[in-house]
């Protein structure tokens, strides 16, 4: 009797010893669900295209996705703040045309990239003043910031684009390689890597998560709210001036068409990448992971010949689908319901051991 007693017990444990895939998925989830995501959409374009893991595509999908990733960490950080930034696909324009101008007219290239960086930036921070200063939304200021810049860089390039045969600029942002890795990846990757370590163990990224999460509180606890959020707008600015640069190297032209659409890429990736719309959620690795799963599903879609069109399509049910998950609790809502399925078929297992 004994005996009996204790394999009955054993079996009545078992099913909690041995918790299995579902229990695992439901623990892994909220932290790492983009890397899954990540990995099976690689996992489909090695199936849907032989091409796909060659070494030549790889490169271009991480050399191109370069610029946009640039842009998300600097979006990213404004995102952060409960704010957005529409202007920074304009301020790449800017950027490449203020860099061809001054190296047509012969300025050195350090002297180029210094320049069109604080003009950036200093856009970024003219954004800031309109938000902190005048008190108007984010969308708005910077909407209009957006057309106020596309109007000066078609000013600046005139009526032709301006060329770029500059072999040292475009040495740095574009042909270079160190090791054998090309420079835009060595660039963005050290920018993720700055981006991540200020906002997970600097005073001004904790700052940020506290004011996205709550910025009268902020406030109230005596934190500098205003100086804030103009270093934040002036940081999305100088970044697009930084994406801008990789772009003119890479087309080696200045034109004031270069940019468009990509703010908008940029919100994408921060938003597919777990930040959340309303502040105070999200990492800068997250928004370039999301960069990256944008990328590569485009990337897939032209390798198997997909049209434009059907590709706005899922890319738009990619975008929703991210918003779900990050802004509208989709992730604890997915893990809710495999914690159900597992205690469903825990009791079911005791009941039949008993």
């Amino acid at each position: 009797m004994v005996d009996q007693h204790v394999n009955s017990s054993r079996d009545v444990t078992a099913p909690a010893a041995r918790p299995g895939v579902l229990a695992a998925l439901r623990k892994a989830l909220p932290q790492s669900y983009l890397l899954l995501v990540l990995m099976a959409i690689i996992v489909i374009g090695f199936i849907a295209s032989p091409d796909f893991l060659t070494t030549r595509n790889a490169t271009n999908v991480i050399t191109f996705s370069a610029i946009v990733a640039v842009l998300a960490v600097g979006q990213f950080f404004v995102v952060l703040t409960g704010g957005i930034d529409l202007s920074v696909g304009s301020v790449v324009a800017l950027s490449t045309v203020v860099t061809a101008l001054m190296l047509q007219q012969g300025q050195p290239a350090g002297v180029a990239v210094v320049i069109t960086l604080a003009v950036c930036g200093l856009v970024g921070l003219l954004n800031g003043v309109l938000v902190v200063w005048l008190g108007i939304a984010p969308f708005i200021a910077t909407l209009a910031m957006l057309s106020i810049v596309q109007g000066l860089s078609y000013i600046i390039q005139s009526t032709s684009l301006i060329q770029i045969t500059n072999t040292t600029f475009v040495g740095w942002f574009s042909d270079g390689a160190v090791l054998g890795v090309p420079n835009p990846v060595l660039i963005f990757v050290a920018v993720t890597l700055l981006a991540a370590f200020a906002a997970r163990f600097s005073t001004f990224g904790r700052r940020l998560y506290a004011v996205g999460g709550n910025r009268e509180a902020a406030r109230l606890s005596g934190l500098p709210v205003s100086r804030d959020l103009l270093l934040t707008y002036a940081l999305s600015g100088l970044l697009a001036g930084l994406a801008g640069l990789l772009a003119a190297a890479q087309l080696l032209q200045g034109s004031s068409l270069i940019g468009q659409g990509y703010e908008l890429d940029a919100i994408a990736a921060v938003v597919v990448g777990g930040a959340s719309l309303f502040g105070g959620k999200g990492s800068p690795v997250g928004a370039v992971i999301g960069c990256f799963i944008i990328s590569i599903i485009t990337n897939i879609m032209n390798l198997i010949g997909v049209s434009s069109d059907p590709q706005l399509v899922i890319k738009g049910i990619v975008i929703v689908v991210a918003v779900f998950l990050s802004s509208a609790g989709g992730v604890a809502r997915v893990s809710g319901a495999l914690s159900g399925v597992l205690d469903r078929r825990r009791r079911t297992a005791g009941g039949r051991a008993t």
